[in-house]
């Protein structure tokens, strides 16, 4: 039986070390002395977030029901994910009293250690929030199974317990595409130029780069799905969707894609009003602000899976499937072509293109660079880790951000600099209300915040720096917007910053 104090443990030898092998070695270690019923639960403890999601009570609840610790560990692992069912179970009259009740009961019984690593992971602070590619590894290694194996799995389960048990059970193969279950995302690298990413992927297509919202759908008959990039169900809040997708020629698909609202003009509107429409079912809303859907790949075809097909022949199922609702593009472009298509799509107000290789199978995540987004201003996604209280005429106004960039390793964001540059007075407002959801604690220059908001930052490029840890600044920083249909886990990495370096 795994004690929670053994998990505890582990996730503080992983937090000291920046060996990713001394990282895997402690995971694999503990995953293969706990039981198949222990699995799912140690998995999840140790990636960050319970199986559960989030159970409806934050930090300052949680540090107010934190007593006196207890002297001994005694706590089992099943234990405390059972207690966390029952928690997520609580509803209606008396709920946030019997939550808290039940909480509280788990914190007495804890110990010191056991009472920091609660609250950390019950709110999202846990720094190991972003391990998934080091836990992947762990479980590899845990029962020997082929990391390439594991990691498929992953992208199509989209859940690291379900991964871990099939692994245990030497079962990875029989997790295939399921219509109604959403694949994890292929994601693009950065690209230098479009020249450059045009060949090193030749044969290659080219496509516009729109400043939309990523969306999966999945269609069986009149049922469809649709997810965020998250995996989040929003299906409801997109009816317009839905009834074009219901419309589509074909029995049976999964289509991955983006989707924006377009002005009268037929530019993009913002992106903040996009993702407007992905917490809203108002009908009001819906019908003044109508999403458009550009669809960019096919998983799966009228009863086909066709996830480790090239790209080739999946963008021919993708015309058959969605006809004029495929995305702007070009299949093995001269180099002449993929300039014009460039000047197109930013003329047309999209941020640029992304080059992808026609040979490529879709895999989840950035696997290597079979995808690449050229845009003609360096962007990357950050995690604001604290923010100044402003001068001025910003006085009493949160402000100048201090940014990060993921540890790929699944240590803390490593900081590689601060931007008061690109924030309005409608950010300065936001940003002002909403940090305190997040901050773990405050001093008099400013609010620190545990991972969790991500924002978009240009860039004119990076230098060599000795005041960051990481090694690299950023230049002439500025805010572009907030971006939260991404987690910490979805941020740019330490490595894809030192890749910019002249």
């Amino acid at each position: 039986m795994v004690g929670l104090a053994e998990v505890v443990a582990v996730s503080a030898t992983v937090g000291a070390t920046r060996s990713r092998l001394a990282k895997v070695d402690a995971l694999a270690g503990l995953l293969t002395a706990a039981d198949r019923a222990e699995v799912p639960a140690v998995v999840a403890f140790l990636s960050g977030a319970p199986r559960q999601g989030r159970i409806g009570a934050g930090w300052r609840t949680l540090s107010a029901l934190t007593g006196p610790p207890a002297a001994e560990p005694s706590l089992a692992v099943l234990a405390v994910d059972a207690l966390f069912d029952e928690v997520a179970a609580v509803r209606g009259a008396g709920s946030t009293a019997r939550r808290a009740e039940l909480l509280g009961g788990l914190l007495a019984a804890a110990t010191a250690d056991e009472q920091r690593f609660l609250l950390a992971l019950l709110t999202g602070e846990l720094r190991q929030g972003a391990l998934e590619g080091v836990m992947l590894d762990a479980i590899a290694r845990a029962w020997e199974r082929p990391a390439p194996a594991v990691r498929r799995a992953f992208m199509l389960s989209g859940r690291l317990p379900e991964t871990a048990v099939a692994a245990m059970d030497d079962v990875l193969a029989d997790i295939g595409l399921e219509l109604g279950r959403p694949v994890r995302p292929m994601l693009a690298s950065p690209g230098a130029t479009i020249a450059g990413a045009v060949a090193d992927l030749s044969p290659c297509a080219v496509e516009y780069k729109l400043d939309g919202a990523r969306i999966q759908v999945h269609k069986r008959g009149d049922e469809v799905g649709v997810w965020t990039r998250t995996l989040r169900e929003i299906t409801e809040a997109v009816p317009e969707l839905v009834e074009l997708v219901r419309g589509l020629p074909c029995e049976s698909a999964v289509l991955d894609g983006e989707t924006l609202a377009l002005a009268d003009d037929g530019r993009p509107r913002p992106f903040q009003e996009t993702m407007s429409r992905f917490g809203s079912t108002r009908e009001e809303q819906v019908k003044a602000l109508l999403l458009r859907p550009y669809f960019f790949d096919c998983l799966h075809l009228d009863g086909r899976d066709l996830i480790d097909e090239p790209l080739r022949v999946r963008a021919r199922a993708l015309r058959a499937a969605v006809g004029e609702h495929v995305i702007p593009g070009v299949l093995e472009p001269t180099a002449e072509q993929a300039e014009e298509l460039t000047s197109q799509a930013l003329d047309a107000g999209h941020e640029g293109v992304v080059v992808k290789d026609l040979d490529s199978p879709y895999q989840a995540g950035r696997r290597g660079k079979a995808w690449q987004k050229v845009k003609p201003v360096h962007t990357v996604d950050l995690v604001v880790l604290a923010a100044e209280w402003g001068h001025g005429r910003r006085t009493g106004t949160l402000s100048n951000l201090h940014l990060g960039a993921r540890d790929p390793d699944g240590g803390p964001p490593v900081m590689v600099g601060k931007t008061f540059k690109g924030l309005t007075d409608d950010l300065l407002a936001w940003q002002t209300r909403t940090f305190p959801e997040f901050e773990t604690h405050r001093d008099e220059w400013g609010v620190h915040l545990r991972p969790h908001v991500v924002v978009e930052i240009a860039l004119d490029g990076v230098q060599v720096s000795t005041r960051y840890p990481g090694g690299v600044a950023l230049r002439f920083a500025r805010v572009l917007r907030y971006r939260p249909d991404k987690t910490p886990a979805e941020a740019d990495t330490i490595d894809a910053l030192r890749g910019l370096l002249p």
